[in-house]
């Protein structure tokens, strides 16, 4: 089984861009399962129904989440009523949505599980004792896909270790620039501290340099908007021995 995880998706740009690329590119490649994060595929950030039909459009099977899932309110019922869109398991008990969510290919089945680093980030549940619970909930499925949208690159890796050899994947998002150390750990867990951004190349992590940098000299509140220009796709392809559910094969991907 060959799975692709494509990293944060900014705008409706980033959305627009998988739209005319990604059908080829999952031809081309093999792909059988694709997973994107789309906390930041609403055109500003968050994400919205359109935005995530937008996705399901381009070819993806299942959306992750982070830090901006209820950015906007109108996604609130959806993360409810929707089966392939999870946001952090590790959001305390009673919020809008799910943390685990099965993509179910009949022949397999994937579990997918999101959690949010508290390194710098909103203090959540500690992820490395959620994570225990999440895993009880999906025992029956072989091929785990761990999504954990983190800032703390150390608190990212620290994860990967703890869980090599019992998940498939370990892919970090949030920060929007992918990292060169994608690799299969010694237990053999496919690992990445970011896969990076889906989104405008010419960008302060998918925002308009010139108001990015005026946020920085004047520490002044600044409304963002998403750049403009070329976009491209970071990504991981994953190969997965579906029997046993471990990865075999690890690749960064840039598709520009």
């Amino acid at each position: 089984m060959r799975l692709l995880f494509i990293g944060d998706v900014v705008g409706i740009g980033g959305c627009e861009f998988l739209m005319k690329k990604l059908p080829d590119y999952k031809k081309e490649n093999g792909v059988d399962v694709c997973i994107a994060n789309g906390e930041n595929s609403a055109q500003g950030n968050g994400v919205t129904p359109f935005s995530c039909k937008m996705l399901y459009d381009s070819g993806v099977d299942f959306i992750t989440l982070g830090n901006h899932s209820f950015k906007r309110p109108e996604i609130m019922d959806y993360l409810d009523k929707e089966s392939a869109i999870i946001r952090p398991y590790n959001f305390p008990k009673g919020a809008p949505g799910k943390g685990v969510g099965i993509i179910d290919k009949g022949r397999y089945r994937i579990a997918v599980i999101n959690l949010m680093g508290t390194v710098y980030l909103d203090a959540l549940n500690n992820p490395f004792l959620e994570i225990e619970e999440a895993l009880k909930e999906i025992e029956d499925c072989k091929t785990v896909i761990v999504d954990f949208h983190a800032e703390a690159t150390a608190e990212k890796r620290s994860l990967g270790f703890y869980l090599d050899g019992r998940v498939t994947a370990v892919l970090g998002t949030h920060t929007h620039v992918q990292t060169a150390d994608a690799q299969l750990l010694p237990q053999g867990t496919a690992y990445i501290t970011d896969v990076g951004m889906t989104g405008p190349v010419q960008s302060v992590l998918g925002i308009d340099p010139e108001l990015a940098i005026k946020k920085m000299k004047s520490h002044v509140p600044v409304r963002f908007s998403n750049a403009e220009g070329k976009h491209s796709m970071d990504a991981c392809l994953i190969d997965i021995d579906e029997k046993t559910g471990k990865a075999t094969y690890i690749k960064r991907v840039v598709l520009k």
